[in-house]
């Protein structure tokens, strides 16, 4: 008898409907995390960098980030699997630039809102991202990890082993 790869592993435990249905929706996330950094860098502005540095380095990062944002969609609608997290994933994804990040999505976000803390200049921007990042790291990925481990049992692990979280 050949077990249903697709199968839940804990048959008395249902499994998820999709990675991500909880409040913590990485868009959210980083949207509350650069609400808060801009509201605590007008409050009391903590410069990063020289003006004269601070605008460009900002500019590129950013550029960086939306070019891998676009990529790294553009790659899960190829492979015909949907972007959202709260919708199920049908597919585990190798190809561009999730050979390389198993989130580059999350990467792109993160780098857009260095990119903006850079833009306008801003340590504030800088220390809610990397709170971002600790709920990124320790709440949400973990959870969607779990997920695609019991979607995806054959294929998820190997994949997980061989391709790094961030980079």
């Amino acid at each position: 008898m050949t077990r249903n790869p697709r199968a839940n592993p804990e048959p008395d435990r249902p499994m998820a409907e999709a990675a991500n249905l909880g409040i913590a929706r990485p868009p959210l996330v980083y949207l509350g995390s650069i609400v808060l950094g801009v509201i605590l860098h007008f409050a009391r502005p903590i410069s990063l960098l020289p003006w004269v540095v601070s605008p460009l380095f900002g500019a590129l990062v950013a550029l960086l980030a939306i070019g891998l944002f676009v990529f790294a969609v553009r790659t899960f609608r190829a492979a015909g699997t949907p972007v959202p997290g709260n919708l199920p994933t049908t597919t585990i994804v190798r190809a561009g630039p999730y050979r390389f990040s198993r989130n580059p999505i999350y990467l792109a976000f993160s780098l857009l809102q260095l990119g903006i803390a850079l833009w306008v200049n801003s340590l504030w921007l800088v220390i809610t991202l990397l709170a971002a990042v600790v709920v990124m790291s320790f709440v949400v990925i973990p959870k969607e990890e779990r997920y695609l481990e019991a979607r995806f049992p054959s294929e998820y692990p190997p994949y997980k082993a061989s391709v790094r979280r961030w980079f």
